[in-house]
């Protein structure tokens, strides 16, 4: 009995430090693609972006005063909740963002493009955010993370490749797989660029 304790335990202690170095990896990327995207805006004298309200619609958020990530200059989600107080928040469909042709400096899509329904629907929103911004970032969740696994309004595994995002579609749906974007690494080379003397 103490040894099957003992197993459990030892098995119960690897996932969680699994899935907190899963956590923080996310956080991680998710903080250097926020922080690229402020700097490349900056640059271009031009307002950020942000796509997928920064409080997203938790209310445990607002609660603890804890945003998903910081604010753009302009934010836009499809539920106002998710905007919070933003004084520059939009309410829009992120496949028919209401402005106009490079407006943006820089957009940043965090944990966003996942929860589209389907393939072409996140092809459309992608082509809208390169649209309406220079360049665009996009955070996602690890498909390593087992809240991203059981997260029913996940209908997306999305990922990065060098140059190249990955879709491919969740579930037993009879639409497209899976898709390839071609997606400039500006994240990379922005931060390389600024830690050149």
């Amino acid at each position: 009995m103490h040894i099957a304790l003992s197993c459990v335990a030892g098995i119960s202690l690897g996932v969680v430090s699994w899935q907190l170095a899963v956590w923080c990896g996310e956080i991680s990327q998710k903080s250097k693609r926020y922080k690229a995207a402020i700097v490349y805006a900056q640059k271009l004298g031009k307002p950020l972006l942000v796509a997928g309200g920064p409080w997203s619609n938790r209310r445990i958020r607002r609660w603890m005063n804890m945003p998903a990530h910081g604010d753009g200059d302009v934010c836009l989600d499809i539920e106002r909740q998710a905007l919070g107080i933003h004084p520059y928040g939009v309410i829009a469909d992120v496949t028919q963002i209401p402005f106009c042709d490079k407006v943006f400096g820089a957009a940043f899509a965090s944990h966003l493009l996942e929860h589209l329904p389907t393939i072409e629907h996140a092809k459309k929103a992608l082509v809208e955010l390169n649209r309406v911004a220079e360049v665009v970032f996009v955070a996602y969740p690890s498909r390593q993370s087992v809240g991203a696994w059981l997260h029913r309004g996940h209908n997306l595994w999305v990922w990065q490749q060098d140059n190249a995002l990955y879709l491919k579609q969740r579930g037993n749906s009879v639409s497209e797989k899976r898709a390839k974007y071609s997606l400039i690494d500006a994240v990379g080379k922005e931060l390389h660029d600024e830690a050149a003397p």
